[in-house]
């Protein structure tokens, strides 16, 4: 599948708030709109503010517009809230799950590692990003890899490990305890906007 490949941080300029947690994406510099004097334009109207949100939650998830979609529509189809619903779709995703252990610094980072065929889901290499991980299910990775991932989290001092998710450091053993909940997602986006900019 295809792949956003530019620069990153121009992705948090342009919706004006840091993509990832990472200094470079962070500085109030970058998140100033570009420019000399970082004119932003006209105030957004409904259809932006919308478009906008959206852009957030796919630019953060590193995820295309038409696999998005996909997840949109099967979160429409799944009783519960759809905004929710959503979240924890994207949530799910293996890429994302190495980026929250802290084996990666990025979600592009992550995403290498998986394609590159470095992760075991139950003891089966898995080089699909958009897998998605259920409860008890067991994230190893190959011996080849271990070096990177330990200086990964050496670069990430304080990172904190969300409570759906188990960790073993010694042995690079991680497992989905739980099905993660709204509040444990550190990315604030307005989910509501989401849902109705796909109405």
């Amino acid at each position: 599948m295809a792949n956003y490949c530019g620069p990153k941080v121009k992705l948090s300029r342009r919706v004006g708030v840091p993509i990832a947690d990472n200094h470079k994406h962070t500085t109030k510099r970058q998140l100033n709109p570009p420019g000399v004097h970082g004119f932003r334009g006209r105030r957004l109207r409904d259809y932006g503010l919308r478009l906008n949100e959206k852009q957030k939650l796919r630019y953060h998830y590193n995820v295309l517009e038409k696999q998005f979609r996909r997840y949109v529509r099967k979160a429409q189809g799944t009783k519960g809230n759809t905004g929710q619903v959503l979240l924890l779709l994207l949530e799910r995703r293996l890429d994302n799950i190495i980026r929250r252990l802290g084996w990666a610094r990025t979600i592009w980072a992550a995403r290498q590692i998986v394609a590159h065929g470095h992760v075991l889901v139950n003891g089966r290499k898995t080089d699909r990003p958009s897998c998605a991980i259920n409860v008890d299910d067991t994230i190893t990775l190959t011996p080849g890899i271990h070096k990177l991932i330990r200086e990964n989290m050496e670069s990430l001092p304080g990172h904190d490990v969300p409570a759906w998710l188990s960790f073993d450091p010694s042995t690079l053993t991680a497992k989905a305890v739980s099905k993660p909940t709204a509040d444990q997602i550190p990315f604030d986006v307005n989910m509501n906007l989401i849902v109705e900019f796909y109405r």
